[in-house]
């Protein structure tokens, strides 16, 4: 994807925003490769029998996406950071349901180190659901480390868009992200 093409979805968010799904529709296929890049390693991470494919997490998030009536978009960075928060939500309602299903059975894990893309976690893998209720008991006395851990690990972003969706500095998320990746280690394991 070219800069400029970035430049121009960003734009098409700006100019219009009493048409989100338009503009919706034409962001997509700027950041579908993408979307679905990070969906792919994401679900690599995941059980080898996981049903859900990369593809159709990417579907599924568009079209969560695509009612959500009261956003209006900004840029590259904000549309992924909902993307990631939908892509959570699909990913952790995925793996209650099969939690339901198996009760104990079986766990859907996942790579916390994921979001720095190291090749191995130091703590090895946790717990989907797990993480989720960690991450909603972090935000309760730090939401924004609890946001920047969601933005890094769910949507795939870099610390600087990370920055620019919580309109902070690019230090200020490499802070947050230590401090929650230490917690999220100490609680987890």
């Amino acid at each position: 994807m070219t800069e400029k093409k970035t430049a121009d979805s960003a734009d098409s968010f700006k100019n219009a925003p009493d048409q989100p799904r338009r503009n919706l529709d034409d962001f997509l296929p700027l950041v579908y490769d993408e979307l679905k890049r990070i969906a792919a390693y994401k679900l690599s991470l995941e059980r080898a029998n996981h049903t859900l494919q990369p593809t159709a997490l990417v579907h599924e998030a568009y079209l969560r996406l695509a009612t959500q009536h009261s956003v209006n978009w900004q840029n590259r960075a904000q549309f992924f950071a909902v993307a990631s928060e939908m892509m959570r939500r699909i990913l952790v309602n995925h793996a209650l349901e099969r939690k339901a299903k198996k009760r104990n059975e079986g766990k859907t894990y996942v790579s916390l180190d994921d979001a720095e893309h190291a090749a191995a976690s130091s703590i090895g893998e946790i717990d989907l659901i797990f993480l989720d209720d960690a991450l909603k008991e972090l935000a309760e006395f730090d939401s924004q480390a609890a946001r920047v851990v969601e933005l890094k690990f769910f949507g795939g972003l870099t610390n600087e868009e990370a920055a620019e969706v919580l309109s902070v500095s690019d230090s200020t998320v490499k802070r947050d992200w230590r401090m929650a990746r230490a917690w999220l280690i100490d609680k987890l394991t």
